[in-house]
């Protein structure tokens, strides 16, 4: 698949710090990012234990000149995203990997074309909405490969997933980027734009993350390590909870001292989350409680009771029916019951 060769693209800004104008809404299911997720680690993986070990001329030429190895660049991953598009609603569903030769920095065509047959048979309704990669900004290449995929999508989407752990971000290290032609010195170029999305999640996606969120470690972890698990999650819940809290409480004072004006709408949500605090600890709140508490459990014994009934009727009517096929052979013994 070939791309444009311009040398002056290279030279062009890939991206600014300017927001898409497009007026689109992105959905972004989390599928996307557990597939470009596990495609980067895979590809990793792949890289730090290469199948055959450097011969000693290799192994001389990759270390520098005091004697230490040349740290090896972090592996990119391409791919292709698809989903569908309903007015200005951009909904991606899934993603596909792609090949990338690392000489010409070209995309198979064959490739892309035999991905989006296969996928046409399973979800006839999706189409190429973009393309993803990895990396913790957008690189000059980038937009070479996108406009090699014009050809599909006139405008397509660039998802960038940064695959650097950062502890101390709260977001996903997700970024959608659309692409915009803006003048530039007097010329139009065509630049990278980021774009606002959403998570979407379905109810087969929630349950799969979870499963996923749950598996037991590789080694046979007990209950205990599960357990931990656990209760770090719910500690970080906490954690996130009580910040959040803190952010409404030193802008609730800001708003009071006057630093900033007044917002009537966000009062208003405040007010009611705050109403809802005193009815968990009321009476009323305890008695209703209660009353669905019993509830659940008299409908839940009513449920074992009833199990418990149709098993002894069908054990009984097994042995009604072997005791009245009996008395020609026992001497004319009556049934059991």
């Amino acid at each position: 698949m070939s791309t444009p060769s311009d040398p002056a693209a290279s030279a062009q800004p890939p991206s600014t710090a300017a927001t898409s104008s497009s007026g689109l809404t992105f959905k972004l299911h989390p599928l996307v990012i557990v597939n470009v997720s596990d495609h980067y680690t895979r590809v990793k993986a792949q890289a730090s234990f290469p199948a055959e070990a450097p011969s000693p001329g290799k192994a001389q030429a990759s270390c520098s000149a005091e004697g230490s190895p040349a740290p090896a660049e972090p592996p990119r991953v391409f791919g292709c995203v698809i989903g569908v598009q309903r007015g200005r609603t951009v909904e991606i569903f899934n993603s596909f990997e792609l090949v990338l030769d690392p000489v010409t920095g070209t995309l198979e065509r064959a490739f892309l074309e035999k991905k989006l047959e296969l996928y046409k048979k399973v979800f006839p309704e999706f189409y190429v909405l973009g393309w993803y990669s990895t990396g913790s900004d957008v690189q000059d290449t980038d937009i070479l490969i996108h406009k090699a995929l014009m050809d599909i999508n006139e405008s397509p989407v660039y998802l960038l997933l940064n695959p650097a752990i950062n502890h101390s971000q709260k977001d996903l290290p997700v970024t959608i980027y659309e692409s915009e032609l803006h003048v530039i010195d007097g010329g139009p170029q065509l630049i990278f734009v980021k774009s606002n999305y959403t998570i979407e999640t379905v109810e087969a996606e929630r349950i799969s993350v979870d499963h996923v969120a749950h598996l037991k470690p590789s080694d046979g972890g007990s209950a205990a390590t599960q357990l931990a698990a656990h209760l770090t999650g719910i500690h970080s819940a906490i954690k996130m909870l009580n910040s959040r809290v803190r952010v409404i409480q030193q802008y609730l004072g800001a708003m009071q001292k006057g630093d900033i004006p007044l917002d009537n709408s966000l009062l208003r949500q405040v007010s009611s989350l705050v109403r809802r605090l005193p009815a968990m600890e009321s009476e009323k709140f305890q008695d209703d409680f209660l009353t669905e508490y019993n509830d659940t459990l008299l409908m839940t014994y009513l449920a074992m009771f009833t199990n418990c009934s149709s098993t002894m009727n069908e054990l009984v009517e097994k042995f009604n029916t072997t005791y009245e096929r009996s008395p020609a052979r026992r001497g004319g013994r009556g049934a059991f019951m």
